[in-house]
């Protein structure tokens, strides 16, 4: 299934609407910056930096983009600030698509690996269990037969949760309850899933960041035992992510990343932000895919991730 064909109308729709507090926010601090300018100068600039900044962009995306435009000025010598939005999405688009890492646009597998193990991690109440949820009905809905392990053994909640969203999904789940040990839910979901001939596996994880050696410790042997029953297990380690922490989300993306081989990034509740300026520092600041965004509460509002699309949504 190609891109354009996967964000339909409808989707990008959706998206504008689950963006539209951040570009409420954005704009309407542009507009103030700009009253009374007609070109793009120093004090312009310099408004827009803090503009970027305080919008979460963060500041080494935000230093890279303001100096791209100064650049153009530079060359161009006159840039009029009626201009400026044009300009500014043509730098972020570019500087976005030069980062390009491996994407997918679809909900296949490579190599058409099954089954396809995702370990899921985050800290609790980043929209985790959600995520898994949503993702698993997407997996279905593109005819992918689904299995869950709960292997956030530490809260009670996550495994009930998890458990509500298999039903709600209609898919099986793998469960040992809460202070079984997380390895041996993992070894037991993924054993199943061969014997089920499962398409996917979808594993969840404790949200546990306060002390990063024990995080590090406890998903290197959940990978290990996975690796008992398929080598390369897991495929995927996907880092979800609240938008709306804003800077906290990026200190998270950096913690995750330098305590595991994190290689995919999910980013969470993006309609209810203004601080969706975030996916763009973290998509632009880490060599890991933005696999999906959430962008609502219904079941298909996880979507996929597209640096065009979003670019194009967040400024048309």
């Amino acid at each position: 299934m190609g891109l354009f064909s996967f964000f339909s109308k409808e989707k990008k729709e959706n998206l504008e609407k689950g963006l539209s507090k951040t570009k409420e926010s954005v704009f309407a601090k542009i507009s103030k910056a700009i009253i009374g300018k007609s070109k793009v100068d120093d004090e312009v600039l310099d408004n827009l930096e803090e503009i970027l900044i305080t919008s979460d962009v963060g500041v080494e995306t935000t230093l890279k983009i303001i100096e791209r435009i100064q650049n153009r000025v530079l060359k161009d010598k006159y840039l009029g600030t009626d201009q400026l939005n044009s300009i500014l999405k043509e730098e972020i688009s570019e500087l976005l698509q030069e980062n390009e890492t491996e994407s997918r646009f679809d909900f296949s597998f490579p190599n058409g690996q099954t089954p396809y193990v995702i370990m899921v991690v985050g800290v609790n109440g980043v929209g985790k269990t959600t995520t898994i949820g949503k993702l698993a009905y997407q997996f279905k809905l593109a005819g992918k037969s689904v299995l869950l392990g709960a292997s956030d053994t530490f809260r009670a909640a996550a495994v009930d949760q998890l458990t509500i969203w298999a039903n709600r999904v209609d898919v099986p789940i793998v469960s040992q309850g809460m202070g079984a040990d997380p390895a041996s839910v993992a070894y037991d979901t993924v054993a199943s899933a061969v014997s089920r001939k499962s398409d996917v596996v979808i594993i969840d994880t404790a949200g546990r960041l306060h002390n990063k050696i024990n995080l590090m410790n406890e998903l290197t042997k959940i990978k290990r035992v996975m690796q008992k029953v398929i080598p390369d297990a897991p495929h995927e380690i996907l880092l979800v992510l609240d938008a709306s922490t804003g800077q906290n989300a990026i200190e998270q993306a950096r913690q995750f990343t330098a305590a595991t081989e994190v290689n995919a990034l999910a980013l969470t509740k993006l309609d209810g932000t203004a601080k969706g300026g975030v996916v763009i520092g973290i998509s632009d600041q880490f060599k890991v895919p933005v696999r999906y965004i959430g962008i609502g509460e219904k079941m298909g509002d996880l979507q996929i991730f597209s640096k065009q699309v979003f670019v194009d949504s967040l400024f048309d």
